[in-house]
């Protein structure tokens, strides 16, 4: 198999357990070994249990992340079970629940807030169940591990690249509008951190001024499409869009096709999804921030295939818990900018395929960005 642009690799080696993947429950999917119980059975991985948060926030919960955590528990032939909330904060806590009761021995979670995530540590905790925080820190959570990307240099990434866009088509003093992530998410915050660290230097100076800044809440992209409609109305003359991550910055692009303005009004994004990227190529869209989801993935997997068979693995990095102060023990990964010059490089590192990127109108703007 070839090495993607940030050279992942498996999460863990296979392990000697046959897998017979069946139905989980709420819509999850499960796995358990198959075969007898042999004179060994004590000593077997404990079953792994994760939580995704929806399928409307972004794409890649259920076409990247549910793959590669899929893939790399059956390559280390442990028993897991992989279910998706909806967006349900009671759905959240029942399936924790639920899933301790039915033997998981850890659990993976992306919180939906930081208050439903407590809950389901507290709990998880009280039953002896170690807890990996999964791309968002639930504040005051006090989960045993984080596994991320490094959100501050990801919000880095979008503010210089919207710098670039802006220079790069000679606007002066442009008003720029920020689309913010979700008031719920830690990460959206630390998003934010990241891009008004170099943006707000900018209107300091007079460089730039500093237009409509709002959060959307869920990070729904039909509010977002609303919010940024009001946005426009109330200041016509918007130069720039800060979009907190793709399916924002399509929200905004829509409205701003609207009124003629797409391509002349640079807009960021993040995640690297198909869309994002099509947006990138026809010009729409300036920049996006590609998360090498795979990378993530292996990385919360070895956790807690380890955390199964009764270890205590070590990190090197840890990330400050901002409620409570304390450091969490932390793996941050690290994101990268793409523009269309290197769009390409997505494309090779596996997260998207040319066949769904270059359909119809976009197989001529494939061909001109190198993507083979």
């Amino acid at each position: 198999m070839r090495k993607g642009i940030l050279g992942l690799t498996a999460a863990a080696a296979a392990l000697s357990l046959g897998l017979t993947a069946c139905g989980g429950d709420s819509g999850g999917t499960e796995a358990a070994p198959s075969g007898a119980a042999s004179s060994s059975e004590a000593a077997k991985p404990g079953k792994i249990g994760v939580i995704l948060p929806d399928s409307k926030s972004s794409p890649r919960w259920e076409t990247a992340d549910h793959k590669y955590l899929e893939e790399a528990f059956k390559t280390a032939g442990v028993a897991y079970d992989i279910q998706n909330a909806q967006n349900d904060k009671t759905a959240f806590q029942t399936i924790a629940d639920q899933m301790i009761t039915n033997g998981a021995t850890v659990l993976l979670i992306v919180n939906l807030d930081s208050g439903t995530g407590k809950a389901v540590i507290d709990k998880a905790k009280a039953q002896g169940v170690p807890v990996i925080d999964y791309d968002r820190l639930t504040l005051g959570g006090g989960a045993s591990y984080y596994v991320s990307f490094d959100n501050v240099k990801v919000g880095q990434l979008q503010g210089e690249g919207l710098v670039k866009c802006l220079t790069d088509k000679k606007v002066e003093k442009p008003i720029v509008a920020e689309l913010n992530g979700s008031p719920t998410d830690n990460n959206a915050t630390q998003f934010k951190e990241g891009y008004d660290g170099v943006l707000k230097p900018k209107y300091d100076a007079g460089e730039y001024q500093k237009g409509p800044d709002q959060s959307v809440p869920d990070w729904d992209p039909v509010k977002a499409g609303t919010i940024f409609e009001q946005m426009l109305t109330s200041e016509s003359k918007i130069g720039g869009v800060l979009a907190a991550n793709d399916n924002l910055g399509n929200a905004a692009i829509t409205v701003l096709k609207k009124q003629k303005l797409n391509g002349k009004v640079p807009v960021t994004g993040q995640d690297a999804g198909v869309q994002g990227l099509q947006n990138i190529l026809v010009g729409d869209q300036c920049m996006t921030v590609y998360k090498a989801v795979k990378k993530e993935a292996d990385a919360a997997a070895e956790l807690a295939v380890a955390l199964a068979k009764g270890e205590k693995p070590t990190v090197s990095g840890t990330t400050k818990d901002t409620q409570t102060g304390q450091d969490v023990p932390a793996v941050l990964l690290d994101p990268l900018s793409v523009t269309f010059d290197n769009v390409k490089d997505v494309v090779a590192d596996g997260f998207v395929t040319k066949e769904e990127l270059c359909k119809g109108e976009y197989a001529d703007k494939c061909t001109e960005a190198g993507i083979q």
